[in-house]
């Protein structure tokens, strides 16, 4: 075999006119796959391929033919993204294609976890993809009957007949492979109990043989046992008053023919038919899965020892348990168990919660929400029980739990019950829920009680509220109230009822509309409508940002003339003399330091805006902002959800106290299975549960803005240079060095300070250097792009936004316009109110053309729709950020396209971000977090692999 040097490193990400091929080995991880040109011409090559000479079966007409060819050849693990590239571009020779769709599934099994560890046939430690059962069996065999000729035209060694292989053995040794080579790391000891299966080099390990067999039994080689439970001379036994008597038969059923199946005493009878049936192994795999069985339910052991594992014997308290824990134990150990059909089994539960349906309640829902949502007294469940379709009775429940047997009598017919089930039925009996869990059950339709969830049904008042909530359609609109100097779009004014709607019924809620959409005045109009109703009059307490507190005044003075508005701030704040219709302002750094006297005043309404300042439950702000009470509590915000669903809560449970449960039982009902999305049922749950109390419409909803310009974002890409390269490469090399030998909080510690450092370096050298007075241009990518956008801007008349996390670069930003003559300004967190203000009167007026901005003290709550531009000059990690920051400009009232731009360093540890963010924003709102604390956790190559300045842009 002849190598020759490695050509160019992209040419074989580009498989168009290759064939591809893979070539097994042992271990399966050893494979590698071949490309080569049908013409015989040399393919290309990659610094990790070079090319070699292989002799390889080809189709000629209706017969094969050895041909030999250069091949560069690449491991398994290089070469999935090649592979996965034609499959999903569809572009390629159709083996290569082919191949695409065999990585692609490897990958997706690997995901899933359909893993095993076992053993080679040259006794190496290998992972293979397995358990393959139903559907993934199926797509495997598809998949192999669809092998063009060139993909199995593997190489031969020049002995023997020629052939092509097996499709679908091929593509199993393949899927192997792919198995083999990804799971690799410092966590396979945890399951497999040594070095083997940890490490990449090969293990020749053949003592572990034994225990290979058994891992692989029940799962993919030979057969799997179930149990069949059997009560023989049940009716004689009902008869003449006698217990019955149970059986656990062991059944045998083939792992490849799932419609084979017998009795363990079958197949111990002899040789012949069970060894057709499941092969000549059948007894020991047979014996491997029950050991295993037997380590899950003791109550098998003493089939181990039998000389026909036939069946075993159940005591009472053994089949009660086999209709609990034993069930679930045997069903993670892969055992399902039979029950006699016909035979009634198991209890069903329920509840009616709420008066009766004929009590008149019902008329007097909004009285009832108003007083009992409140603090009124619990409410009891009236529970039901049935069997099957059967409902019980109490003195029924009492017999069955009184029994204390898993198989009892009922109504002239066995029933099998879990005796704990029974006992724990009657203990709940008498359960009671406050009025708030109730509503909370009557929206979903469940409740949880003792760790199950049971079905619910409102009745009364409690039916009648949870209508009123799930069909806000058919309630009167309120209409827009006539002192309100504006006139609400048809959105606002479905926002208005809603809120309307609310507050009147003592519930809190969030608006959380897009920013920009109007929610300051939509606010201002309820408490105009508010005010007008001797039940929910009174002042309203809005608490806000300290930057929005003159948005606030001047939009009262604008829209509700004549309203009385005060700001409760500064030094000389006072609550004397407040009227009904009164406003109060205040900012969230006042009302923590002075929320007894807040909390003094019979408020009608409180307003948190920006309500995502408090998506921390347990921090001071959230907790003095819970000390206020009020008639009606409204949060606002434009992101109620910016990194998970405990920040949903947070918001709702200020409020509405208590609809969402505690906190950690709100985390492991809903937000776990949501968030993981492994459980639709509870995301289902959760947006039944929290839809009636959050309205949420972006911009871009049919029928929303249709008034709003079109916005375009784009990323701009900029080079380093020379001296940022260097910067940034030393940077890397130092730290990397100094992480490799640390831990927990240091290591912590070190991976912020990296990953902060590298990008004030594509900022700026003199961000990172700290220089006092630095030279600023010709030394930063992204200054002289920025320069390049505001010429143009400028020139246009347009004007600018400049938002940076960071303020000394801001700062420098600042000092390079003054050089260059260019008028700016710059907000940041120590501005004043007043200056604030002032700031953005002169922006608006058009007095300044480019506005610099801290992202922290500016993202929210401005309006700057005089800008047409928005430039990120650095990428924040958390890409609702940007958004909001975004929406100071691209809001109601801006005429003009906005177009915002990205700056990114190519190459760098922003373009890796960018490109997560872009791809999978969802998921980087949820991993990555508003500070990217995330990035700490991962491994040292995952960081090297994260920050490395990627080759070409040196």
């Amino acid at each position: 075999m002849q190598r020759t040097p490695a050509a160019t490193p992209s040419e074989v990400s580009e498989p168009a006119r290759c064939c591809a091929v893979f070539v097994p080995a042992d271990p399966a991880r050893a494979g590698r796959v071949a490309f080569w040109l049908p013409d015989g011409s040399p393919p290309p090559a990659t610094a990790s391929a070079a090319v070699e000479e292989m002799t390889v079966v080809v189709p000629r007409g209706s017969d094969v033919k050895a041909v030999t060819v250069p091949a560069a050849v690449l491991p398994v693990r290089t070469a999935l993204p090649v592979l996965t590239h034609a499959r999903v571009t569809g572009q390629g020779h159709r083996a290569t294609v082919f191949w695409g769709a065999a990585a692609v599934l490897g990958l997706r099994l690997v995901a899933r976890g359909l893993l095993l560890p076992g053993l080679s046939a040259g006794d190496h430690d290998a992972w293979r993809a397995a358990p393959l059962r139903g559907q993934d069996a199926e797509d495997v065999r598809t998949l192999a009957a669809s092998m063009p000729p060139e993909a199995h035209a593997v190489p031969v060694d020049g002995t023997g007949p020629l052939r092509l292989p097996d499709p679908e053995r091929l593509l199993r040794a393949f899927l192997d492979a792919v198995a083999d080579t990804l799971p690799r790391s410092p966590a396979a000891p945890l399951v497999t109990g040594g070095a083997a299966y940890a490490a990449l080099e090969a293990r020749h390990i053949p003592e572990q043989r034994v225990w290979a067999a058994e891992v692989a039994a029940g799962h993919d080689a030979g057969a799997r046992i179930s149990l069949r439970v059997e009560v023989p001379e049940l009716e004689s036994a009902g008869q003449h008053g006698t217990e019955p008597r149970f059986l656990a038969v062991l059944q045998v059923h083939s792992i490849s023919d799932p419609a084979r199946v017998a009795d363990a005493a079958e197949v111990w009878a002899g040789p012949g038919r069970a060894d057709g049936m499941f092969g000549p192994r059948v007894r020991t795999d047979v014996l491997l899965a029950l050991r295993r069985a037997a380590r899950s339910w003791p109550a098998l052991t003493p089939l181990l020892s039998a000389a026909v594992p036939d069946a075993v014997g159940l005591a009472d308290e053994e089949v009660a348990d086999l209709l609990g824990e034993g069930a679930r134990a045997l069903t993670a150990a892969g055992v399902d168990v039979h029950w006699p059909t016909g035979m009634v089994r198991g209890l069903l539960s329920g509840a009616t919660v709420g008066p009766p349906d004929d009590d008149g309640g019902s008329r007097d829902a909004l009285s009832y929400s108003r007083t009992i949502l409140s603090g009124g007294a619990p409410l009891a469940f009236d529970w039901w029980f049935a069997l099957g379709d059967q409902r019980l009775t109490r003195e029924e429940l009492d017999r069955l739990a009184e029994a204390n047997r898993p198989l009892v009598r009922l109504r002239d017919q066995w029933v099998l019950v879990d005796p704990e089930e029974l006992r724990r039925a009657r203990a709940r009996r008498d359960r009671r829920i406050t009025p708030v869990e109730a509503l909370s059950a009557a929206l979903t339709g469940s409740a949880e009680v003792d760790g199950r969830r049971v079905e619910v049904r409102p009745t009364g008042w409690l039916a009648a509220l949870r209508d009123r909530l799930a069909a806000p359609e058919a309630q009167e609109p309120v209409g827009q109230p006539a002192a309100l100097a504006a006139a609400l779009r048809d959105y606002q004014l479905r926002g208005l009822d809603w809120l309307a709607r609310m507050t009147s019924l003592g519930l809190g809620c969030c608006l959380a509309d897009d920013m920009g959409l109007g929610k300051t005045i939509t606010l201002i109009a309820l408490h105009l409508h508010r005010r007008g109703d001797p039940a929910s009059a009174g002042p309203t307490l809005v608490v806000c940002p300290t930057s929005l507190m003159g948005n606030w005044q001047r939009e009262i003075e604008r829209f509700a003339p004549g309203t009385p508005v005060r700001r409760f701030h500064g030094s000389r704040r006072d609550l004397e003399d407040l009227a009904d219709g009164e406003f109060v302002l205040t900012t969230y750094g006042t009302m923590r330091l002075d929320a007894r006297r807040l909390a003094g005043v019979a408020w009608g309404m409180v307003v948190a805006d920006e309500a995502q300042h408090v998506k921390n439950p347990y921090s001071a702000t959230a907790r003095q902002l819970r000390s206020i009470g009020a008639r009606a509590r409204v949060a606002l915000t434009g992101t109620p959800v910016e990194n998970n669903l405990s920040e949903l809560w947070a918001i709702l449970d200020w409020a509405t106290p208590g609809l969402l449960g505690r906190l950690g039982t709100f985390r492991t009902r809903y937000a776990q299975a949501v968030e993981s999305g492994r459980d639709p049922a509870a995301a289902e749950r959760l947006a039944r549960l929290v839809g009636p109390f959050l309205l949420r419409r972006r911009k871009s909803d049919p029928g929303i803005a249709p008034e709003l310009p079109p916005k375009t974002e784009t990323d701009r890409a900029v080079s380093l240079t020379a001296e940022q390269t260097g910067l940034y490469e030393a940077l890397v090399r130092e730290t990397l060095a100094e992480i490799s030998g640390a831990e927990g909080m240091e290591r912590r510690g070190l991976i912020v300070k990296l990953l902060t450092g590298l990008k004030q370096i594509c900022n700026h050298p003199a961000q990172f250097l700290k220089e006092d007075h630095p030279r600023t241009a010709g030394r930063s990518g992204k200054l002289e792009l920025l320069d390049e956008l505001l010429d143009t801007a400028l020139a246009e008349g347009a004007s600018v936004l400049v938002f940076t996390q960071y303020v000394r670069m801001a700062r420098l930003i600042e000092r390079h316009l003054t050089a260059r003559g260019v008028r700016s300004q710059f907000l940041h967190g120590g501005t004043s109110v007043a200056e604030r203000e002032a700031m953005v009167r002169r922006f608006q007026a058009s007095e300044v053309p480019v506005f610099l901005l801290s992202l922290k003290a500016a993202g929210t709550g401005l309006n700057l729709t005089r800008a047409e531009h928005v430039v990120h000059y650095d990428r924040w990690w958390n890409p609702a950020v940007e958004a909001q920051a975004t929406d100071r400009a691209y809001r109601i009232g801006q005429d003009r396209p906005v177009q915002v731009h990205r700056l990114i360093a190519e190459g760098t540890v922003e373009d890796r971000i960018a490109d997560l963010l872009h791809r999978k924003r969802e998921l980087a709102d949820a991993v990555l977090g508003s500070d990217g604390a995330a990035l700490t956790e991962l491994t040292d190559k995952e960081l090297a692999d994260l920050v490395e300045l990627r080759e070409g842009w040196r």
